[in-house]
C-alpha cells in the first residue's frame, strides 16, 4: 500500500506538513479516548489514503437546525445504537471534512441493518460521522463502511493526488450495546 503523498512543494513547505501532523496527531488522541474510554466498543484500520475508525453507544439526542437560528433537541425514538464513524488522512491524520459515507451493521446470525446515511456530526471533543439507528439488539455485527471519493477541490500539484476511489471497509467482529442514553 502507497504512503499518502507528503512532500514540501510550492503549496506546503516543511513547516506546514508538520503543523498539519501536529494537528493530525492531537485529533487522533481525542479520537483514542472516544474508541477506548467513552464508547463502548470502537476500533480503527487503515484502507487506502484513509484511517478509518468507528465508535458505537446507546442512541442519544442530538440538536439539529429546524430554521434560521431554530435549534431542535430530538430524542431518540425507537433508535437504539449510536454509530460513529471518523475518516482521517493515512499521512498526516487529520480529519477529512464533507465526505459521503454509508455503512450496514449485520448481525451475527440476522439480517443486514442498512445501508444507512452516516452524515457529519458537531461534537465538542471530536469530529466525526455519525447517526442513531435501530438494530435487533446486543451482540456480536459486522460492520461495513463506504466511503465515496470526495468532490472537493484538491490543493497542490504534488501532495493533491488522493481521494481519488471508492473505500470500502470492513470490521467483522464489533460488540453492540444497545440503549438510549
Amino acid at each position: 500500500m502507497r504512503k499518502p503523498p507528503e512532500k514540501v512543494s510550492d503549496e506546503a513547505d516543511r513547516h506546514q506538513i508538520d503543523m498539519a501532523k501536529k494537528e493530525g496527531a492531537a485529533y487522533h488522541a481525542s479520537l483514542k479516548y472516544m474508541a477506548e474510554d467513552v464508547a463502548d466498543s470502537g476500533g480503527m484500520t487503515r484502507a487506502g489514503d484513509y484511517i478509518v475508525a468507528y465508535a458505537q453507544e446507546r442512541a442519544e439526542g442530538m440538536y439539529s437546525l429546524k430554521g434560521e437560528g431554530e435549534l431542535v433537541w430530538d430524542e431518540p425514538t425507537d433508535e437504539n445504537c449510536h454509530l460513529e464513524i471518523s475518516v482521517s488522512d493515512a499521512g498526516d491524520q487529520r480529519f477529512i471534512p464533507y465526505l459521503d459515507i454509508t455503512a450496514t451493521l449485520t448481525p451475527k446470525d440476522g439480517k443486514a441493518v442498512g445501508p444507512f446515511e452516516v452524515p457529519f456530526v458537531w461534537h465538542p471533543g471530536l469530529y466525526h460521522y455519525g447517526t442513531n439507528i435501530k438494530v435487533p439488539g446486543d451482540g456480536i455485527y459486522r460492520l461495513d463502511v463506504t466511503i465515496k471519493p470526495p468532490t472537493f477541490m484538491r490543493h497542490d500539484e504534488v501532495n493533491g493526488k488522493r481521494y481519488a476511489e471508492t473505500v470500502d471497509v470492513t470490521f467483522d467482529a464489533v460488540e453492540i450495546k444497545t440503549g438510549q442514553e
